[in-house]
């Protein structure tokens, strides 16, 4: 998420309760969590095993609960607790703002568009022209949406991450400031949930179509022109490139690339990054010409176990 207008290490300092490390005029212009950050950021870490991550990422300002020396060109926050002291900051600079309309005034929304009753467009939305957005589609602040678009009823667009730390007396939640962004000429199907970025943008490409019942979590990027079949549920900060397939119920794990023109057949489950321009199935999936192989072998099996079990039953038989 930008700030605008930026803000000084001081004033930042001073809004959560931190000491910092730098000059107390460096500008921090975004907040962003650690797989999405750029220059000006401001990013967290509270924990050993990510301090050099965070250190050496493109933020420039690091929120951290442990006094290390400052990074040439950063600056250094610090506070005993970074991930509520982060938080603090979403909820200060992206509040919730509840709504009692169903079409914020704030929203802008192109010539041609139709939007269906019952259908919610939130606050600060953008939609392009000659959309259909069909009735009981909920469609969340901050969301941005381009020209000839459908989205077909009861679908939600920009829904919080899922996203949650752990502790041992129970879960505290990442707000979530980031957007989701759909090009133009995409199609969305019914009961269909696209999660907005936690800090950044979730990004569906121009002239890619959803059938009905999917699922894409948080800061995905979805190329142009792919197909994604029903019940298909795609976990956070997936990268799926352009012409990319996946029939119905695929599953695909967090932090994966899918590779251009890549082809997931139906019912598989991705656990590893897949090349472009092959075709994929099974649990976990592979090659689908090794996976049909893998499957013929195994239909074998039984036989030959039966017959390994007749072969040592007539040498148990013979006489001694």
């Amino acid at each position: 998420m930008k700030l605008s207008p930026s803000f000084r290490l001081e004033d930042i300092a001073r809004l959560i309760g931190a000491g910092f490390s730098g000059d107390p005029d460096f500008l921090v212009t975004g907040l962003n969590e650690i797989h999405m950050v750029e220059p000006g950021d401001l990013t967290f870490v509270d924990h050993p095993k990510y301090y050099a991550k965070a250190l050496s990422s493109k933020a420039t300002t690091i929120l951290i609960n442990k006094e290390v020396e400052c990074p040439e060109g950063k600056a250094l926050l610090f506070h005993t607790d970074p991930f509520a002291a982060f938080v603090s900051l979403v909820k200060k600079f992206r509040p919730f703002e509840p709504s009692s309309v169903s079409v914020s005034p704030s929203a802008v929304i192109g010539e041609g568009t139709v939007i269906q009753p019952n259908a919610f467009v939130g606050n600060h939305v953008i939609i392009g022209k000659n959309c259909i957005i069909h009735a009981n589609v909920s469609i969340y602040d901050h969301t941005v949406i381009g020209d000839n678009v459908i989205i077909q009823a009861n679908s939600v667009i920009g829904g919080d991450a899922y996203y949650f730390q752990r502790k041992p007396e129970g879960y505290r939640k990442f707000e979530s400031c980031g957007r989701t962004v759909i090009s133009d000429n995409v199609e969305i199907g019914a009961l269909c949930a696209i999660d907005k970025g936690v800090s950044g943008d979730t990004f569906i490409g121009k002239g890619t179509k959803f059938d009905n019942h999917v699922q894409v979590g948080h800061d995905t990027y979805i190329g142009s022109n792919c197909l994604i079949g029903s019940h298909c549920a795609i976990a956070g900060v997936t990268r799926i490139e352009d012409d990319v397939i996946l029939w119905g119920k695929v599953v695909i794990n967090k932090d994966l690339v899918i590779g251009k023109g890549a082809i997931v057949l139906a019912t598989s489950g991705v656990g590893k990054n897949l090349e472009g321009g092959k075709t994929y199935f099974g649990i976990p999936a592979d090659e689908a010409r090794k996976k049909w192989r893998e499957l013929a072998a195994l239909r074998q099996l039984p036989g030959i176990l039966a017959s390994i079990g007749s072969v040592a039953t007539l040498d148990s038989s013979e006489p001694v």
